[in-house]
């Protein structure tokens, strides 16, 4: 507790009060020694009195003066306060009526002592005031002296045990709420901390969702571009070539060229606005491929057949589109790398996931030897395996020169309102 927080809670403690007090008492004990001189008043000569009086002045201001300076439960409060009884205890020897003077030792008490200290001073005040009210300190006549001295003794150190008591309660109960003030204040003062250093994290935050963001819209982009135009582009390239090639099937391949850029037109535009592929807007996924599959076969000359295991059961958006996807690919690659006679999809429904395996039995290639990324392929693998990864999939290759090549992709199998 600082001194402004003390003086503020304890007015009466503080030592200039206390100064004021205690030499105020002083000088009215004084007046009345001096007017009692001559009387039945027991006393001693009045020299004497006035040094004795001099000398608690003094030792008062000085006391109090040191402890305002050097302030706390120090043993100069000890020294000060036991030098304040004994010459109290003097000046009531010269005349009972410096027992005011004394009465201010219980306010000494709780200013100055510290702990069982104070307990120990109430005793100590109560027995020199004690002293004043039975007449002074002279020899006692009777045994009803001694008594009625020991009555007011304990009278006095009843009073002022309570009187001690409950300030000092009182000065733990303030103490308390400093405490718990200046606990608050620290703690406002780190929420207000947290909160700035809360305000910059969530400013980064933005900052990094938003690049996230823009990163996996481009990633999205990215597979979506390469899934839609490029594969739509390469068929038709493949048509008009082939039409080149084969003046009598002209108009066939023209036809097909058509198709598919009116197709790849209406994927694109639903790509851009993030929309599901055009397939799955009116059929579910095992339809969807086998129209994929239908067409695919048709537009290339090549046997492909599907078959679905398990229940089928609709899956998140999400899911079925990467796998629409990913069989659009498999099948891309197929065409332009394979030259292969008959290919296979297999798409299989189980407890916790879903798997689409795609087997052709054309050229292969070694796996763990990419193909290059140029104008004709190689992207393909790579962008299945992001577009599977975003979803918690994986894709698994197979292959071998000469021995064809199987991919299986494994996706969780979410159903719609799962993540609900």
């Amino acid at each position: 507790m600082g001194r402004d927080d003390w003086e503020t809670e304890f007015p009466e403690l503080n030592e200039r009060r206390l100064l004021l007090v205690s030499l105020g008492l002083l000088t009215g004990s004084t007046v009345l020694a001096i007017a009692t001189q001559g009387t039945e008043v027991p006393q001693q000569p009045l020299r004497i009195t006035l040094a004795i009086v001099a000398a608690t002045a003094s030792w008062v201001l000085a006391g109090l003066v040191a402890l305002r300076r050097f302030p706390g439960p120090r043993p100069l409060s000890i020294v000060f306060f036991t030098g304040y009884v004994v010459l109290s205890g003097l000046l009531i020897w010269c005349n009972p009526f410096f027992g005011f003077f004394a009465w201010s030792g219980y306010l000494l008490t709780v200013g100055t002592l510290p702990g069982r200290g104070a307990a120990a001073g109430v005793w100590a005040v109560a027995f020199v005031t004690a002293l004043s009210q039975s007449g002074g300190i002279h020899r006692p006549d009777d045994v009803g002296d001694v008594v009625f001295f020991l009555v007011l003794f304990l009278a006095n150190a009843a009073l002022a045990q309570v009187m001690t008591r409950f300030e000092a309660g009182r000065k733990r109960n303030a103490e308390r709420r400093i405490v718990v003030i200046d606990e608050l204040a620290e703690a406002n003062a780190k929420l207000a901390a947290a909160i700035q250093e809360n305000a910059g994290l969530h400013a980064q935050l933005l900052a990094q969702a938003r690049e996230a963001g823009i990163l996996d819209e481009r990633q999205r982009m990215a597979g979506e571009i390469h899934d839609v135009l490029a594969q739509g582009l390469t068929g038709i390239v493949t048509q008009l070539e082939a039409a080149e090639a084969h003046p009598g099937e002209r108009e066939r391949h023209l036809a097909a060229a058509k198709r598919l850029a009116r197709e790849s037109l209406t994927e694109a535009r639903r790509s851009v606005q993030a929309l599901r592929p055009q397939p799955l807007d009116a059929a579910r996924l095992p339809e969807a491929l086998d129209e994929v599959v239908r067409g695919w076969a048709g537009l290339h000359g090549v046997r492909a057949d599907l078959i679905t295991t398990g229940e089928a059961r609709p899956l998140l958006p999400e899911i079925e589109t990467t796998l629409l996807r990913t069989a659009q690919e498999a099948l891309a690659n197929v065409a332009r790398h394979a030259n292969a006679a008959r290919v296979g999809l297999t798409l299989s429904y189980m407890e916790d996931m879903v798997t689409l395996d795609v087997r052709d039995d054309g050229d292969g290639f070694e796996p763990d030897r990419p193909r290059e990324l140029t104008e004709t392929g190689g992207f393909g693998l790579a962008g299945m395996r992001e577009r599977l990864a975003r979803i918690a999939g994986t894709l698994a290759v197979e292959s071998e020169p000469g021995g064809g090549t199987a991919i299986s992709a494994c996706v969780p199998a979410l159903v719609v309102g799962a993540a609900a």
